[in-house]
C-alpha cells in the first residue's frame, strides 16, 4: 500500500503556523515512507475564499520547500462529483432533503436554548409526506441534503496521537452535507474527496477531532473503509493562550519577510510538537525526513518559543557561506530602495559580500540588515543623539580632525591597515583607542553602533570615509 496523505487548507487568507506545521507534518510523514502528498483547495466557501489566497498559500509552501506529489485540486471544480454522491445516499435511505428554511431553524435553536434543551435539528423533514414536500417545492422552497447520522451507541476513534476517542452517536444531529445553490459542506467534501484521492492517513489540527465522528459515518454510509487519523496539539503563545496575532506574526509570508530562512521555519515548526529525543535541536530538511514518525510527536499543546526561533534563525545565518548570505539578503536591500533592480555588477557583488561578512555575527533576521547597513549606500543621515553624546564631547573633534588627516596619507586601504593606523593615532593623541574610535564611528555611520569600524571603512572606501570625517569635525 502506498502511503498518501493531503494538505487541504481553506484559501481564506494566508497560510498561518498552525497550516504550515499540518503541512509539513504531512510533508515529512509522505517522504519519510516513501508516500505520496497532494495538495488540495477546499474553496467552497466562496465568500471568503480568494484567489489570492491560493497564491499565498501556494508561495508560502513553495518557500518552505513542500513539494506536493499532486495537485492543486480544487473542491470548486468537483461539484458534480459531491451531487452525485448527496443523490446517491439519498436513494439508499442514508440522506435526506429538507426544506426548513433558516429562519426556522434559528427560532427552534433559541427556543431550545432558552428551555435549556440541545440546539441540534429536531429532524423535522425525516418523515416527510409526499404531500408535505409538494407543498414545500410550490412554494419555491430550495431544499438542502442532510446526513442521516447514528443516533444510538458510539463512534470510535482510534488515534494515532491520541489514542482511542469514544464519542456518543446520541450527541450528533443530522448535520447538512450539501446547500440548496449545490455546494457541498466541508464534511461531506472532505470525506468525498479523501475516498476518491485514496488517502491511507488524515493529518490535521485537533479542531478537526469533533467533526470525525460524522465523517466516519459519511465514509461508511458511502461504503469507505475510514483512514486512519492524526490530530495534531494545538500551538499555544508564551502565554500558554492559542497562539493568534495579538502574540506577533503568525503568517508564515510575515515570517519570511522580515528575514528568517526557510531553513529555520522548517527545523522550527517540526519541533512544534515533534522530538526525535530530548536534546537534538538542530535538524536539516533530510534529517528530519529521515528521523520523523507519529508516534514520536506529542499530544500536549506545543508553546511558540519567540526567543527560540530567534536563535534558531541566528545559527542558520551563520551557516550560510558570505556568498549564499549576500544573496539572501539582496532582496531586503531592493525592498528598502537602497540597491536598485537588475543585473549587479562584479565590483558591486563583492561590496555586498563584504557587507554580509562583516554584518553576519550580529544578524538575528535577514530584514535587520537594512538598518545596520543603509549608511554604505547613501549620504550619512546623523542620529542627533550620537552627535550630542560623541561630537560633543570633549577632545572629539581633536581626534576627527587629526584622524582625516592621517587616513588621506594611507594609500593601502584595507581593514588591517587602518587599525594599524587609528591605533597609532589613539597613541599619537594621548587617548585611549576608544576615545579616537568613537567619533570616527559616528561619522562616518551616523550612529553609535554600527558594523565593525575598520571593516566599514574599508568597503566605504578612502574618498567617502575621509569626506564623512571632515564633515562629522563641522558638527563637533
Amino acid at each position: 500500500m502506498t502511503i498518501r496523505v493531503r494538505f487541504a487548507p481553506s484559501p481564506t487568507g494566508y497560510l498561518h503556523v498552525g497550516g504550515a506545521r499540518t503541512a509539513l507534518y504531512n510533508w515529512l510523514f509522505a517522504r519519510h515512507e516513501g508516500g505520496e502528498l497532494i495538495l488540495r483547495i477546499e474553496d467552497t466557501d466562496r465568500a471568503r475564499s480568494t484567489e489570492d489566497a491560493i497564491r499565498a498559500i501556494i508561495d508560502s509552501m513553495t518557500w518552505l520547500g513542500l513539494d506536493c506529489d499532486e495537485g492543486p485540486y480544487r473542491q470548486m471544480d468537483r461539484l458534480d462529483l459531491y451531487a452525485a454522491k448527496a443523490t446517491g445516499l439519498v436513494e439508499t435511505g442514508r440522506a435526506y432533503l429538507c426544506y426548513c428554511e433558516p429562519e426556522e431553524l434559528e427560532a427552534r435553536r433559541r427556543a431550545a436554548a432558552a428551555a435549556g434543551g440541545s440546539p441540534r435539528y429536531y429532524r423535522r423533514c425525516r418523515a416527510l409526506t409526499p404531500a408535505e414536500e409538494a407543498d414545500y417545492i410550490a412554494g419555491g422552497r430550495r431544499p438542502t441534503t442532510r446526513f442521516i447520522s447514528r443516533d444510538e451507541g458510539e463512534t470510535i476513534v482510534d488515534d494515532l496521537i491520541r489514542g482511542r476517542v469514544v464519542f456518543d452517536n446520541a450527541e450528533l444531529d443530522d448535520l447538512i452535507i450539501m446547500r440548496p445553490d449545490g455546494i457541498p459542506t466541508y464534511n461531506f467534501a472532505a470525506v468525498v474527496d479523501d475516498i476518491e484521492m485514496g488517502m491511507t492517513h488524515v493529518i490535521r489540527g485537533e479542531d478537526h477531532l469533533p467533526n470525525t465522528p460524522r465523517q466516519m459515518q459519511i465514509y461508511e454510509a458511502l461504503g469507505a473503509e475510514p483512514p486512519a487519523f492524526a490530530h495534531l496539539s494545538m500551538i499555544l503563545g508564551a502565554d500558554k493562550a492559542p497562539l493568534s496575532k495579538r502574540h506577533g506574526a503568525t503568517s508564515i509570508e510575515a515570517f519570511r519577510d522580515v528575514g528568517y530562512l526557510p531553513e529555520t521555519m522548517v527545523n522550527f515548526l517540526a519541533l512544534l510538537g515533534w522530538a526525535w529525543d530530548d536534546k537534538t535541536t538542530l535538524f536539516s530538511p533530510a534529517d528530519l525526513k529521515d528521523r520523523f514518525s507519529l508516534d514520536k510527536v506529542t499530544r500536549s499543546p506545543a508553546v511558540f518559543d519567540t526567543a527560540k526561533l530567534d536563535w534558531m534563525n541566528g545559527h542558520y545565518i551563520r551557516q550560510l557561506t558570505v556568498a549564499e548570505l549576500a544573496q539572501r539578503l539582496i532582496p531586503f536591500w531592493r525592498g528598502a530602495g537602497l540597491l536598485p533592480d537588475g543585473e549587479i555588477a562584479a565590483a558591486e557583488l563583492r561590496r555586498l559580500e563584504a557587507m554580509a561578512a562583516v554584518c553576519r555575527e550580529r544578524l538575528v533576521k535577514l530584514g535587520e540588515i537594512v538598518a545596520l547597513t543603509d549608511f554604505f549606500f547613501k549620504d550619512v543621515d546623523y542620529d542627533p543623539a550620537a552627535v550630542d553624546k560623541v561630537l560633543h564631547k570633549e577632545g572629539a573633534a581633536a581626534a576627527l580632525e587629526a584622524a582625516a588627516a592621517k587616513l588621506a596619507q594611507i594609500d593601502d586601504w584595507t581593514h588591517d591597515v587602518l587599525d594599524t593606523a587609528l591605533r597609532a593615532l589613539a597613541d599619537e593623541l594621548g587617548q585611549k583607542p576608544g576615545k579616537v574610535f568613537q567619533p570616527i564611528r559616528v561619522a562616518i555611520s551616523g550612529r553609535t553602533v554600527s558594523p565593525p569600524l575598520f571593516e566599514s571603512l574599508e568597503i566605504l572606501g578612502k574618498e567617502t570615509s575621509v569626506d564623512r570625517i571632515k564633515k562629522a569635525r563641522e558638527l563637533a
